[in-house]
């Protein structure tokens, strides 16, 4: 956990100094950094920024540091023995915490200088801390207001956390409520006599959890973290706090973790593999494992919490039992544990991927029918629902005209708070309508002379009606704007094209209209590169295809850390033209263009915005944001920042070799081929992205004449039932068909 924790920290830039108890140690666990997956850092270059040390040799080292993370065993003396040898090194005012999940701020500072405990603070990180949004922060009484504005502004701008304050109680928000969770799970399901595929399922989708339910996430986080974190809970809670009886371990996990299967970890827990590479699940009746199961029960294959509850099968009554718990407790528990209702939703999705926090989940279902459900049962209503209940709403979180707004403990509406420098579309829509828009996309006035483009089609997919806004948005911009940024608040920016209406239009034989709207779709991205105002789009999650097409023919990036950016098109049997291919030909022209038609004909998706920098896709002068709330509103501050300066390129005129070159890259592919790491049909298509990027002919291109090699081989591809057989694999599946 420490090295991903340095691990993070580089990924920001920021040099860090990891310690370990020998500088072997350290050096080892730096190592490791590269062969984790998934993989801590977002570059192997952030390795550089990475120091190592060790306690016996290098502690006073610890005198330069800002900030200084301990990230030792659970116990409380070795903590304790840490940070008596940590003050007598590090400079005053300079940051300590910890990163206990669970030892509370008050235990630890216990005996340790003033001047220690003003510095101190609890930062619990959640593993891996690359991936997982949540830090929590616990401040103690004698914290010094000054460092908990530092870490907090530290870990959400440069670490792209989503920091929750929690207050200093057993396991804090997170563990306390998931490790509830977890255990009440594991209980209904034996209760109820469900198998643990049949729970997994019904505590995954339906409920808005992850598809790890109840025994895949044990198996995740390992039962002996669990059984853990569950007995430092039993000794730190009042012993008539309502978590207490489920803290017993059921037989079914001590029987587990006395053979040492605890989890993915050590080879399964309760899923394990075969020697067959088969999946296995242990039958919680014989405690044996047998082949997975297919589940087949309705409650599994609900759109969501309410409907689940409303049903009447063995799976819709172990979702009551569960959520009958988790959620009444989180409501006994929550002003003990947080400042309000907000701070625990936010805790529970980013540190445990529900799609709905406790608090939500109760709006969802619905406040009264969960209550009636708890007094049907005999169970005792918490105080904080029956505030709800009164609060008129009956609700935790409502929509207002000039924000959201949630229940506060007194039972009154208070604004959610917004931390400076995050912005959303949903501000935008909230304040008044769009400058213009259709069914795919909508222009929004941002302030400043700034618009932003909306896509929101599923996926941000782009079809015709993204076109023809995105033409119009070229006229309004000029017209009435200073600059351009392209952005949603959606995960994804943009999946590519619609992919199951061009294949229709291609089985009915309209390739007029696929013709027309490839030939849009180049234009209109045309006319953002050479746009007389700067377009910047705002990248987070999904670029893929058409939509790595928008951010080549963007003038800037504002991209989010985590950007998974590619293009893509030969898993479908077609190539990128939407100028695509003519980008990579364009981009690595100096350099090679075979190292652009290999990520194309590799359909490399890269694993960071530093990865995407490394293919070119984001070049020197884009910017990165760390925090994904952040990228808008840093998009908007670049737009604006280049307005005055900003100059259009000339369009490109470049030289290629035409065939000859067209056969070395078909070389290269054949070689692939018969390496058995291409099919024959992706050896098809790479031939047509060879035949663009070599330039056809050959000699003097200009990028209009790219781009129309570009619209002849796609069409080309698109006529092929190998092609067509890929996409409608892909649109039924989800996953690639190598034909």
């Amino acid at each position: 956990m420490g090295a991903g924790i340095a691990a993070q920290v580089a990924n920001a830039g920021v040099p860090v100094l990891l310690l370990d108890l020998t500088r072997e140690a350290a050096e080892r666990g730096k190592q490791d950094l590269f062969k984790r997956r998934p993989a801590p850092l977002m570059s192997p270059a952030a390795a550089d920024l990475i120091e190592t040390g060790g306690f016996d040799q290098d502690l006073e080292r610890l005198a330069t540091a800002d900030w200084i993370v301990e990230v030792v065993v659970e116990r409380l003396d070795v903590k304790q023995a840490l940070f008596e040898r940590v003050e007598q090194v590090r400079r005053p005012g300079s940051i300590v915490s910890s990163n206990t999940s669970g030892i509370r701020l008050s235990e630890i500072t216990a005996g340790l200088p003033p001047r220690f405990a003003a510095d101190f603070l609890i930062t619990h990180f959640f593993n891996p801390p690359r991936y997982m949004g949540l830090l929590e922060l616990i401040a103690g009484a004698a914290t010094r207001p000054e460092a908990v504005d530092a870490l907090r502004s530290f870990c959400t701008v440069r670490l792209g956390k989503e920091v929750v304050d929690a207050r200093d109680t057993p396991s804090f928000i997170g563990n306390r409520i998931g490790v509830l969770a977890m255990l009440a799970g594991m209980r209904a399901a034996l209760a109820h006599g469900l198998t643990v595929e049949q729970a997994d399922a019904v505590a995954g989708k339906p409920i808005g959890w992850p598809g790890t339910g109840v025994f895949g996430l044990l198996d995740l986080v390992g039962l002996d973290v669990v059984a853990d974190i569950a007995r430092n809970m039993q000794s730190q809670l009042a012993a008539d706090d309502p978590m207490q009886p489920l803290l017993q371990l059921p037989a079914v996990m001590t029987t587990l973790l006395e053979r040492g299967a605890v989890g993915r970890k050590a080879g399964g827990g309760f899923y394990r593999m075969g020697p067959d590479k088969q999946r296995l699940a242990l039958d919680l009746a014989t405690l044996e494992y047998r082949p997975q199961q297919k589940v087949e029960l309705a409650s599994a294959r609900v759109r969501g919490p309410a409907e689940l509850l409303a049903g009447d099968d063995a799976g819709a009554r172990f979702a009551a039992d569960l959520l009958g718990a988790t959620l009444s407790y989180t409501a006994t528990v929550a002003p003990e544990i947080a400042g309000d209702v907000v701070a625990i939703d936010t805790a529970m999705r980013e540190g445990y991927a529900w799609r709905w926090g406790p608090f939500e989940l109760l709006d969802q279902i619905g406040l009264e029918p969960f209550v009636e459900r708890l007094q049907a049962a005999g169970e005792p209503v918490p105080g904080l629902l029956r505030v709800a209940l009164d609060s008129g709403d009956g609700r935790f979180h409502r929509e207002e005209a000039d924000g959201p707004q949630y229940l506060g403990y007194d039972g009154a509406y208070h604004d959610v708070p917004r931390p400076a420098g995050m912005l959303a579309v949903a501000d935008l829509r909230r304040a008044g309508k769009p400058v213009l828009g259709n069914a795919s996309a909508s222009l929004w006035d941002m302030g400043d002379g700034v618009a932003l483009l909306e896509f929101h089609t599923k996926m941000n997919a782009l079809d015709e009606y993204t076109v023809e806004a995105m033409e119009l948005t070229l006229d309004r911009v000029g017209r009435n704007f200073q600059a351009l940024v392209i952005g949603s608040d959606a995960p994804h920016f943009c999946a590519g094209a619609n992919l199951k209406r061009m294949l229709d239009a291609a089985r009915g034989g309209d390739f007029a209209f696929l013709d027309g709207f490839i030939e849009g779709l180049q234009h209109v991205l045309m006319g953002f590169k050479y746009a007389p105002f700067p377009v910047v789009a705002a990248p987070r999650g999904l670029a893929l295809g058409g939509g790595c097409e928008v951010l080549l023919h963007s003038n800037v990036l504002q991209a989010h850390a985590e950007l998974n950016a590619g293009l893509v098109e030969l898993r479908v049997g077609l190539l990128p033209a939407g100028g695509g291919t003519k980008e990579m030909t364009l981009r690595y022209l100096h350099d090679g263009v075979e190292q652009g038609f290999d990520l194309i004909a590799g359909s490399v998706v890269s694993a960071s915005a530093a990865d995407a920098r490394a293919m070119r896709v984001l070049t020197d002068y884009c910017a990165v944001t760390m925090h994904r709330r952040r990228v808008l509103s840093d998009a908007k501050a670049l737009a604006r920042r280049m307005v005055g300066a900003y100059a259009p390129d000339k369009p490109a005129v470049v030289s290629l070799p035409g065939p000859s070159g067209r056969a070395a890259l078909e070389a290269r592919v054949a070689a692939q081929v018969e390496a058995g790491k291409m099919t024959a049909h992706d050896a098809v298509v790479a031939s047509h992205i060879a035949a663009v990027m070599s330039g056809g002919a050959g000699g003097e291109v200009t990028e209009h004449d790219l781009l129309k090699l570009e619209r002849e081989h796609f069409l080309e591809l698109l006529r092929l039932p190998l092609s067509q057989a890929r996409m409608e694999h892909m649109l039924n599946t989800g996953k690639p068909l190598r034909n």
